[in-house]
C-alpha cells in the first residue's frame, strides 16, 4: 500500500440504559476560522501566484486563476453586489454548472455576506417543463441570477418571473468587476460570522421535492477541519484535484471545492461526466493532471476502470501521485474495487488506499470516514473529530443521528421540516440505518444498513430491507444494469423494475436474475419477477435526480401500469419469472 498520512480507527462509546449508543472521536477538533473566505485571504497573501482554479478554454488550453487574482476579482464582485443592495433577503441564484465565473460569483457573495444558491443546471436544460425550477425560484426569490450562456438558458429564464431580477451571463459578469473594492467590502466581510448563512443547497429530492439545506460558514469551516483531521496528508502539501462533481451538490461544491480552498490546493475543473458521451473529456484531463487525491461516485470509478484497461498513458498519470481514492453517494461494487487495485499494482507497484464514509448535505457533508486500516465494500468508518454520532433503535434497525458544528441549523423556509428533523437532544435524524461491522470489535466501525424510509412490508407483514437488498442486486448484476427499483409494498412477494446497462442483451439479465434467485433465502430477499424497462427514467417525470440517482418512490408511482403486469395472474412475455407457480420459467 502506498504510504499516506490518514488517521487510524479511534472512538469512544457510551452505552445508555435505553439502548442508544453515543460514539465520538477521542481526538479534539482543532480550531477553525470563522468564515471560509478567510482561507482565500490567507492563501492570496502566502502563495499569491499558486493556481487555485483552472478550466479549459475553447482552445483546449487551461485558463488559470491564481489565489491573488481570485481574491481580487471576488472582492470586486462583492462590491457590485453591495452596490445593488443584495443580501440575505435579496439573494443570488446560479443556474449553470461549474465554471470560473461560478466560483468568482459564489466567493464574491460569501465575501459580502450575500446569500446564494447553486441550482442544478438540469432543472433548466434537461426538461421540457420547468416545474421544479419554478418551485425553487419561488422559494428562493433571487434578485440576481447567473447563467453562463444566456442563449442556452433562455427558455427556462423566460418561464420564470423576471420582474426586478438582474440576469448575468459569462459575458456580462465582467460588469460586476469594474469597480474597485471600497471599505464597504471590508466592513461587509467583517460582519460575516460563523452563523452567517453562506448558501442554500437544494438537495436532489431522492424521496420527494428538493429541500433547501441551510449551510452556514461554521459548517463549511468546521467540516474542512474535520476532513483534514481524517485525511492528514491534506495539510502536508497543497492538494491537486481534478474534479467534475457538480457544485450544486455538497460533495463537489462543499467537500471538494472546500478541500482545495481550505488547504491552498489547486482544483482543475473537469467538464467531463461519468457517461458514455462525457467520459472522454474526463479521461483527457486525467491523462494530463496528476491528482494527489481523487474523489468520485461509484459510476465514475467504474468508467475509469473500463477506460484504464486499454489506456496506459491514463494509468501512468493517474497513479503517479494519487494518495487516496475516495468514493461516496452509493456503494462501490467489489469487482470494480478489485480491478482498480490490480491496475494500480500493475502500473506503479503499489495499491492505493481507498476511503469512503457517511455524510449528508445536512452535515456539510463529511461525518464518518474509514481510516488508514482501509475500507471494504459497505463500510463507512467512524465519526470524525467534532462529530457526535447517536445510534438510536428504530424497530429492528438502528438510525444514525448526528450533532456537532458541521450540522445544519435547519431547512430554508420550512420550520415544520426543521422541527421534525432533530430529536430532543438536538441530533439530526439522518434516516440512514447503520450497524456495527463487527459487534465484538467496535473499532472496525460501521456498515451502511439502508435508508429507513426505503424499507417496506410485504402483505405477509415481512419487512424488506430495501437498501441492502438493492446493493446486493447491483453487485450481482455488475455492468449489466444501471439501477434496480424494488417493488412489493403490501404485495405477496418481491418484484423489480430493472434499468439495463447500455447495449446489454436482455438475455444476459434474465440469466443473471435466475442465478440470483437460487441464493434467495426467503420472501424478503428473493425477487420472483422482474421487467427490463425500455423507457429510461427522466428528470422531467421526477423519476431521476440531476445527479443520476433514481427516485424509487416516483418510479413506483409513475410506472404503476408496469407494476400491475408484474403481479398479473398471467404475466405478459416481457415479465421475467424466476420461480414455478408465478408464470413461465425462463
Amino acid at each position: 500500500m502506498r504510504a499516506v498520512r490518514v488517521s487510524g480507527a479511534a472512538a469512544v462509546f457510551e452505552d445508555r440504559p435505553d439502548g442508544t449508543i453515543l460514539v465520538r472521536s477521542p481526538r479534539a477538533l482543532p480550531a477553525y476560522p470563522e468564515k471560509i473566505t478567510e482561507r482565500l485571504d490567507h492563501w492570496a497573501t502566502v502563495t499569491p501566484e499558486r493556481t487555485f482554479l483552472a478550466r479549459r478554454g475553447a482552445d483546449g488550453e487551461w485558463i488559470r486563476l491564481s489565489y491573488a487574482e481570485t481574491r481580487r476579482r471576488a472582492r470586486a464582485i462583492a462590491q457590485a453586489l453591495i452596490d445593488r443592495g443584495l443580501s440575505y433577503d435579496r439573494p443570488v441564484a446560479i443556474l449553470s454548472g461549474n465554471s470560473l465565473e461560478h466560483a468568482l460569483l459564489a466567493l464574491g457573495a460569501m465575501y459580502a455576506g450575500v446569500l446564494y444558491t447553486p441550482l442544478a443546471p438540469a432543472y433548466s436544460l434537461a426538461v421540457q417543463q420547468f416545474d421544479t425550477l419554478r418551485y425553487l425560484w419561488e422559494s428562493f426569490r433571487p434578485a440576481l441570477v447567473f447563467a453562463d450562456d444566456r442563449r442556452r438558458f433562455e427558455r427556462a429564464l423566460n418561464a420564470m418571473p423576471l420582474d426586478g431580477v438582474e440576469v448575468v451571463d459569462s459575458e456580462s459578469i465582467g460588469d460586476l468587476e469594474r469597480l474597485e473594492p471600497t471599505a464597504a467590502v471590508d466592513a461587509a466581510h467583517a460582519r460575516v460570522t460563523p452563523d452567517t448563512v453562506a448558501k442554500i443547497l437544494f438537495t436532489s429530492g431522492s424521496t420527494g421535492r428538493p429541500k433547501g439545506v441551510i449551510t452556514t460558514q461554521r459548517m463549511l469551516c468546521a467540516n474542512q477541519e474535520m476532513i483534514r483531521a481524517g485525511m492528514q496528508f491534506l495539510g502536508d502539501e497543497p492538494p491537486v484535484l481534478c474534479d467534475w462533481l457538480p457544485w450544486n451538490h455538497t460533495f463537489g461544491g462543499s467537500h471538494n471545492f472546500g478541500i482545495a480552498l481550505y488547504n491552498g490546493g489547486s482544483l482543475y475543473i473537469d467538464d467531463g461526466r461519468p457517461t458514455e458521451a462525457g467520459f472522454e473529456e474526463t479521461a483527457r484531463n486525467l491523462r494530463e493532471i496528476a491528482a494527489s487525491a481523487y474523489f468520485n461516485v461509484p459510476k465514475g470509478f467504474e468508467m475509469l476502470v473500463q477506460r484504464m484497461r486499454g489506456d496506459e498513458a491514463l494509468r501512468r498519470t493517474f497513479f503517479s501521485k494519487v494518495q487516496v481514492l475516495f468514493y461516496a453517494a452509493a456503494g462501490l461494487s467489489q469487482h470494480v474495487w478489485d480491478e482498480l487495485q490490480e491496475l494500480a499494482v500493475a502500473t506503479c507497484g503499489e495499491k492505493i488506499l481507498m476511503m469512503t464514509g457517511l455524510g449528508a448535505t445536512e452535515s456539510a457533508p463529511a461525518a464518518l470516514f474509514t481510516g488508514i486500516e482501509g475500507a471494504a465494500s459497505g463500510l463507512i468508518g467512524l465519526p470524525l473529530p467534532g462529530v457526535e454520532l447517536k445510534l438510536a433503535p428504530a424497530g429492528d434497525k438502528v438510525e444514525a443521528r448526528l450533532r456537532g458544528p458541521s450540522i445544519t441549523p435547519g431547512f430554508w423556509r420550512d420550520e415544520r421540516l426543521t422541527q421534525s428533523s432533530f430529536d430532543e437532544e438536538g441530533f439530526y435524524r439522518m434516516n440512514d440505518a447503520v450497524r456495527f461491522a463487527d459487534p465484538k470489535d467496535r473499532l472496525r466501525g460501521f456498515r451502511f444498513d439502508g435508508r429507513l424510509n426505503e424499507d417496506f412490508k410485504l402483505s405477509t407483514g415481512t419487512w424488506v430491507s430495501a437498501g441492502p437488498l438493492r446493493m446486493k442486486l447491483l453487485a450481482h448484476f455488475g455492468a449489466l444494469v444501471q439501477d434496480v427499483v424494488l417493488v412489493g409494498p403490501d404485495r405477496d412477494y418481491l418484484t423489480a423494475m430493472i434499468v439495463p446497462g447500455a447495449g446489454v442483451p436482455a438475455g444476459e439479465i434474465r440469466t443473471a436474475l435466475q442465478v440470483l434467485a437460487l441464493s434467495g433465502t426467503g420472501s424478503s430477499t428473493q425477487v420472483r419477477r422482474a421487467v427490463i424497462l425500455t423507457e429510461p427514467p427522466t428528470i422531467e417525470a421526477g423519476e431521476m435526480t440531476d445527479k443520476g440517482s433514481l427516485n424509487q418512490r416516483a418510479m413506483r408511482e409513475k410506472r404503476s401500469a408496469i407494476i400491475d403486469t408484474l403481479y398479473a395472474d398471467v404475466p405478459p412475455p416481457n415479465v421475467i419469472c424466476v420461480r414455478e407457480g408465478f408464470g413461465a420459467m425462463l
